[in-house]
């Protein structure tokens, strides 16, 4: 342990108009079962739901961080890493709810593992099923290739063309991985010293993965550890602006291309890239105009949103 940190782990919570859904995620924290030392960071963008003054009222010993603007969720995260008092760093979504043992459980794997930079817990949906983003490989354009035309499900068992969401791995059994997810990550503070914070270039999505990338670069394990689980509760916030999070989603592909594979790529690979992403993202658009504008139409395509502005980042 560095006695530099006064406490074992610092937890950061993003909301955005999620105030039922961040209360509900800072109980399941609280009722925790742990005997580590912790506090919880909430940063607020902007909030216009009554979020701030229902945390302040119902949790008074949260440290609450109130942004007079929305500037995304990676620099919200900074803002809470900045005045984080512990030795590990917990990301972790206002739309989810941990287990009593989660916090411990992943704490001490991190402690037996000091080569571990970031560790990730299972990840499930409320219907039971695993959100597949929390043990993924990384968005290469053959893994992109892979997933996004269905071939991964052709051949659910050939690691050669599950590399991104590693489907033929068992999401019950522990091993590395290239990147978690950010609605539930644990990162240690000499790992985030090294590589720095989230890139503020990401708004919303892929911010995990460029992470990861980096902390990988640098030397550090990654492991996806489902020894315990959290609920994702998806899309809390993104529900808000659909059309918005569509294209922070499809320009968050191409950012992480950009960064990462554009100079290890030619022309003819990355031109390709460029063009998936944007038929996608056109594709996603077209299916946003033509629902219904009823009711049911809106709400199918919210969900659609939801479903595509997930933590992934795919062409």
């Amino acid at each position: 342990m560095n006695n530099t940190y006064l406490l074992d782990a610092s937890i950061i919570i993003v909301n955005y108009n999620t105030r039922q859904l961040t209360l509900d995620c800072l109980h399941s924290v609280y009722a925790s079962s742990t005997s580590y030392s912790y506090e919880v960071i909430v940063v607020d963008n902007a909030s216009h739901d009554g979020s701030v003054e229902a945390i302040r009222e119902a949790y008074p010993d949260v440290q609450l961080i109130a942004n007079q603007n929305n500037s995304g969720f990676s620099v919200a995260n900074n803002q809470g890493m900045e005045v984080a008092k512990g030795r590990y760093i917990l990301l972790l979504n206002s739309d989810t709810v941990i287990q009593s043992d989660t916090l411990h459980t992943m704490i001490y794997f991190m402690d037996r593992h000091p080569e571990m930079g970031a560790s990730g817990c299972k990840v499930i949906l409320p219907d039971g099923s695993l959100d597949k983003a929390c043990k993924r490989g990384f968005p290469t354009p053959s893994a992109s290739f892979y997933y996004a035309f269905g071939i991964s499900r052709l051949f659910p068992d050939r690691p050669q063309f599950n590399q991104y969401q590693l489907g033929h791995l068992s999401p019950d059994d522990e091993y590395p991985v290239d990147c978690l997810v950010g609605a539930f990550m644990l990162v240690r503070r000499e790992t985030i010293d090294q590589v720095g914070g989230l890139d503020e270039t990401f708004f919303m999505y892929g911010e995990d993965i460029d992470w990861c990338y980096r902390i990988k670069e640098a030397g550090w394990g990654i492991f996806y550890y489902p020894r315990t689980y959290i609920v994702h509760y998806k899309g809390g916030s993104a529900r808000r602006k659909p059309l918005k999070i569509t294209y922070e989603f499809h320009r968050a592909m191409w950012v992480f291309h950009r960064k990462h594979y554009a100079k290890k790529y030619n022309l003819l690979t990355n031109t390709a890239v460029w063009v998936g992403i944007s038929l996608k993202f056109t594709l996603s658009l077209l299916r946003s105009k033509l629902s219904l504008p009823s009711r049911q139409g809106q709400t199918a395509t919210r969900m659609r949103a939801e479903n595509e502005a997930s933590s992934e980042v795919n062409p």
